[in-house]
């Protein structure tokens, strides 16, 4: 599994139709880790099943979503 910012990462899985790594991709300026952490491990246990199958999670302050990969249009 990757743990990215990068906008590139998400784009290059797209275009690839990869069936893996999953991602979790934080859109989020905040990268402090006492702020984040708490969010990050939330996150990685509610949706552990998905990540472990292959997914794309993208994360914001406000929301997160998940896509099944291969990504697909």
């Amino acid at each position: 599994m990757v743990f990215t910012n990068d906008l590139d990462f998400g784009a290059t899985l797209a275009l690839t139709f990869e069936k893996g790594p999953s991602v979790l991709h934080v859109r989020t300026q905040n990268l402090n880790p006492a702020q984040l952490g708490p969010l990050v491990l939330r996150l990685l246990r509610d949706h552990e099943e998905a990540l472990r199958a292959g997914a794309s999670l993208v994360v914001d302050e406000h929301k997160a979503r998940v896509r099944w990969l291969p990504l697909r249009r």
